[in-house]
């Protein structure tokens, strides 16, 4: 099948990493829902070939809608990235527990229904590319950020897991964790405490949203026909 009859479903895709792997999926040809929960951020880079859908991955009775208005529009859906998330940064001690249950509910749980929502459909269809976008953290771990890295090595156990499940139907899923990339979660960092992070990277230099947008969409491609059940880093060398 061509990209041009191709669809995608990118989560979290209002900004950032979310908003360039769904340009790039586009780019390709492909038709892609770009979901968020401020649907108005979308609608400001959509067009023809992206459709702006609203949705919080955290109700399973939207993202059922989603997945339900996806199908109907374009009849099949043949990619997924997991990608929405939130942080609520602070030591353990510190750690409320809404903080706690907002970051896992949004960034684990919200990948587990998206997957339980789309895979019937991909099941029926014989084929399908999942990618979920986990962390360098989820594998490192970080201090002050227990609850993101608990969330983000669930999706890196979620992908494993699914990927066994649904091979068989040639179904591909892996997962992308990324290291520390240039979006509005970094941006807030001053100069001294970026320059530390550089300092960590044997690349010398914090990632573009690209890098991480350019591997999403050789996973979620036909050039992938082998590759499932995997974790690929894309930090400059971060976590080696």
């Amino acid at each position: 099948m061509s990209q041009q009859a191709k669809t995608a479903v990118v989560t979290g895709a209002s900004r950032g990493i979310g908003k360039a792997i769904a340009m790039r999926l586009a780019q390709a040809g492909m038709n892609v829902a770009a979901c968020a929960r401020s649907e108005n951020l979308i609608t400001e880079y959509a067009h023809s070939r992206i459709m702006p859908v609203k949705a919080d991955v955290s109700d399973p009775t939207q993202v059922n809608e989603l997945v339900n208005r996806v199908v109907e529009r374009f009849g099949r859906i043949d990619v997924v990235v997991n990608n929405a998330g939130i942080t609520r940064d602070n030591l353990l001690m510190r750690m409320s527990d809404e903080d706690w249950e907002q970051v896992l509910q949004v960034n684990l749980t919200g990948t587990f229904y998206v997957c339980r929502a789309v895979i019937r459909q991909m099941l029926k269809q014989r084929s399908g590319r999942i990618v979920n976008i986990a962390s360098v953290v989820g594998v490192a771990g970080n201090p002050g950020q227990v609850n993101y890295s608990a969330a983000k090595a669930g999706i890196i156990g979620l992908t494993k897991s699914l990927a066994k499940e649904v091979a068989s139907r040639q179904i591909l899923v892996n997962a992308v964790a990324p290291g520390y990339i240039d979006t509005d979660m970094t941006r807030v960092m001053n100069e001294q405490q970026k320059q530390s992070i550089v300092n960590l990277i044997p690349l010398g230099r914090i990632g573009r949203v690209d890098d991480v947008a350019e591997l999403v969409y050789f996973l979620a491609s036909d050039a992938n026909q082998y590759i499932t059940g995997q974790v690929f880093h894309v930090d400059g060398g971060l976590v080696i």
